[in-house]
């Protein structure tokens, strides 16, 4: 099985979708899943050493406010959009996920985007990962995105501006050849981070992989800009490939060890 991360370089107008800001802001929750972990060494990075970075790097301003009572728990806000940040995590509560982080960082902390519609979730994980970028380099620790799997170091993170959003930096693919029979198995790991179920495909033995890569970016990109999952018989239109995909079923697997939804595709 291996994953890849593919993309096109950031200028290209296919991989880049323009985020616009919109004027009512979703609630922000602590309840939601974590979007990375971050691994590090020594004393967390001070909220205003973050505020400060942040504000150089993507023009801020970066509003951060704790939690009453705890001074490792805060929320971000810049503009309508909101992630919520612990630093550290009580090692009570993560020890047994840091014995399977492949890493020797001592503490870990998360970063969580906060709730909102699919429709809306791209610019809210913008500022979640712009977040885990800035902690990253002020730590020199290693961000660990939950569902891509990847690790990422402080000269790992790509130089984006705030609102530029490259499908790739969030987004791999899987080929899998070992568990369906004669079929490889190619899915996403990505797009649950939206609210969004997973794609997949399942193509025969000895045909390209890059085919299959294709429809699934193509796919991928154009469940975010619908901003939902279409239902089981759907035609999907890839005008970047100059082809139309069916969405052929719906079902539940846990291939990086969670349990996710998937959306088959077949060329309709």
């Amino acid at each position: 099985m291996t994953a890849e991360r593919h993309g096109k370089p950031e200028n290209d107008s296919e991989t880049i979708l323009s985020m616009r800001i919109r004027k009512k802001a979703p609630k922000p929750s602590a309840k939601r899943p974590p979007l990375y972990f971050l691994g590090y060494r020594g004393t967390a990075p001070a909220t205003d050493e973050v505020k400060a970075l942040f504000d150089r790097e993507y023009g801020g301003p970066l509003v951060i406010h704790h939690e009453e009572g705890s001074a490792e728990s805060w929320q971000a806000t810049h503009g309508p959009w909101s992630a919520h940040v612990v630093l550290p995590l009580p090692m009570s509560h993560v020890a047994e996920v840091m014995k399977q982080l492949a890493w020797e960082h001592e503490i870990m902390g998360a970063i969580a985007p906060s709730l909102a519609s699919p429709r809306d979730m791209p610019d809210t994980i913008l500022l979640a990962t712009r977040l885990a970028r800035c902690l990253t380099l002020l730590s020199q620790g290693t961000a660990y995105d939950v569902i891509t799997q990847a690790y990422i170091n402080p000269s790992d993170w790509q130089q984006r501006a705030l609102a530029s959003f490259v499908l790739d930096d969030h987004l791999s693919i899987v080929h899998d050849d070992a568990s369906h029979g004669d079929r490889v198995w190619s899915y996403s790991l990505g797009l649950s981070k939206f609210g969004l179920d997973e794609v997949e495909l399942f193509t025969n033995r000895g045909l390209s992989e890059s085919t299959a890569k294709d429809i699934l970016l193509a796919s991928a990109g154009e469940l975010l800009r619908g901003g939902h999952s279409p239902k089981v018989g759907t035609s999907l239109d890839l005008p970047q490939l100059g082809r139309s995909i069916q969405i052929r079923n719906y079902r539940t697997a846990a291939p990086a060890g969670r349990m996710l939804g998937f959306r088959e595709l077949r060329n309709s």
